[in-house]
């Protein structure tokens, strides 16, 4: 098994199990955390009406849903997730819509030359591939000549307090995360322009365009302090640092997170600023 299979084995483990049962179960929280990403991205990504949508790593169908009313019943939107779980509840979500399907598995193994799609979206489910290249180079098959790829991603880490400030506060008490390795997958693995432009253009698509955007994330989803410091403390880097840590450490994590949150914290929610590439590029010839 190559690393990059290895990689995705993993992924598919942990997004059928503990992965998958968090985000099932906590699908309305993460969908209004998200909230601030999907305006801009329907808008940036300008789904046609009577067109065909790939929505790849649509998760638990938030993407989907609003896909199928942008494309409207003459159209057609197949979700893509890896996860069993997710796209199980993505599912009933979607049964109001059946101009809908949803398709199980690796979006860079799935045959997909018969779909024909004018575009492609994801909202965050690009960035965790073994193998890129390959991944997106299949994707670019369920696109019909001239189709689009429209995504978003995160910017780095250091741009992205509302996930920083969370990690710095369990590092008082937790070892640090190793660095990453420039090409390994993961949720920052997509924020270097220079290496996504790489990655897209091997693969058979234009070279892409890359616009920012900022947003405010709610991490504690309209609740109150504790509901930011538990969600905080459970996604993303802060969730990883923890892991297999001792109980006394994990309390201790979590005042500190608390701790940190707390300047950020109002009637509104807990809203710490985010940064996002919004990404174009297109089939190339």
């Amino acid at each position: 098994m190559t690393p990059a299979q290895a990689f995705n084995e993993e992924q598919r483990t942990r997004w059928n199990g503990i992965d998958g049962e968090y985000w099932t179960s906590h699908q309305d929280r993460l969908d209004r955390t998200l909230a601030p990403v999907m305006g801009p991205l329907l808008a940036f990504a300008a789904p046609r009406a009577g067109s065909t949508v790939i929505d790849v790593g649509c998760g638990c169908g938030a993407t989907t849903i609003e896909l199928a009313r942008a494309v409207g019943p003459s159209g057609r939107v197949v979700g893509i997730d890896v996860s069993g779980p997710m796209l199980a509840l993505a599912k009933e979500r979607l049964r109001p819509f059946a101009n809908t399907a949803c398709l199980l598995g690796d979006a860079g193994q799935l045959p997909l030359r018969d779909l024909g799609a004018e575009l492609i979206v994801s909202r965050f489910g690009v960035m965790f591939f073994g193998d890129p290249v390959t991944a997106f180079a299949n994707l670019r098959t369920g696109l019909a000549a001239g189709g689009r790829l429209r995504f978003a991603c995160w910017r780095p880490i250091g741009e992205n307090p509302w996930l920083q400030i969370p990690l710095h506060a369990v590092y008082e008490h937790a070892p640090r995360l190793p660095k990453p390795d420039p090409e390994e997958p993961g949720p920052f693995s997509f924020s270097d322009t220079a290496r996504v432009t790489r990655i897209l253009t091997a693969a058979g698509f234009t070279a892409p365009a890359f616009t920012p955007l900022d947003i405010h994330m709610d991490i504690a989803a309209g609740g109150t302090l504790e509901d930011a410091a538990i969600q905080s403390s459970a996604m993303g880097p802060a969730k990883r640092a923890l892991a297999d840590q001792p109980e006394e450490i994990r309390v201790a994590a979590m005042e500190s997170i608390r701790r940190a949150l707390a300047p950020y914290a109002s009637a509104e929610g807990v809203k710490l600023p985010g940064a996002v590439w919004l990404v174009a590029a297109g089939r190339s010839a």
